[in-house]
């Protein structure tokens, strides 16, 4: 990612809008059938990573592969990068329709898009829309979900809630701002069945185990 992006960095403005563009999970994209970009807008940033940034990206990705598994640590990414590009494509293409103005979009460092401010709806509609974030979003909520001690995980959770839920709130609040906070909440969801299902494996297994004893 980080080496894709110092290669995009090189290319002419306009055709490296473009490249973004297209590989963005924006409202014009998904509404043409282009779902590929689901897969590819997590691998385009539209400039370098910040090293702190990389170094987060990187341990949570790496602690959520320790704890569960390659396929379940993509999985979590996956659905949360997915999951809440979609829900943030449903909420945009019905402002659109509608012909009401979108809210000012915005970016963080893996993830940016076109400010619109007083612009068309089609100009959101077309957004550059890309980065890891989403997938990191989801990776951090479903981490903070497994903790083993109650107290630490209620803390984790709410505390990532409310970090979510804050920029939401605030006037000048981006569609982005939107789509972590969800796929925060569904990185929450995962992890939480993933410990429930985790806990009643664990139950059935010392029930069995006794059950064996019991028969001897």
């Amino acid at each position: 990612m980080q080496l894709g992006a110092y290669a995009t960095a090189q290319l002419p403005g306009r055709r490296r809008t473009e490249l973004l563009r297209t590989h963005s999970t924006n409202v014009d994209n998904l509404r043409a059938g282009r779902w590929q970009t689901l897969a590819t807008s997590a691998v385009f940033v539209e400039e370098p990573l910040p090293v702190p940034y990389g170094a987060a990206l990187l341990a949570a990705l790496g602690t959520a592969e320790a704890r569960w598994g390659v396929w379940r640590a993509a999985g979590v990414f996956a659905a949360g990068h997915a999951g809440a590009s979609l829900l943030v494509y449903g909420a945009l293409r019905r402002r659109t329709r509608e012909g009401t103005p979108s809210a000012t979009t915005g970016a963080s460092p893996a993830r940016t898009a076109e400010e619109t401010g007083a612009e068309p709806p089609d100009t959101t509609a077309r957004a550059i829309d890309v980065g890891a974030s989403y997938g990191f979003n989801a990776t951090v909520g479903a981490l903070a979900a497994t903790v083993p001690h109650h107290g630490a995980r209620a803390a984790a959770t709410a505390g990532l809630l409310a970090l979510g839920v804050r920029p939401v709130l605030r006037r000048g609040r981006t569609f982005t701002d939107v789509g972590h906070l969800a796929a925060l909440v569904i990185g929450v969801a995962l992890g939480t069945g993933m410990r429930v299902g985790t806990g009643m494996r664990a139950g059935a297994e010392i029930r069995t185990g006794a059950n064996a004893q019991i028969r001897a």
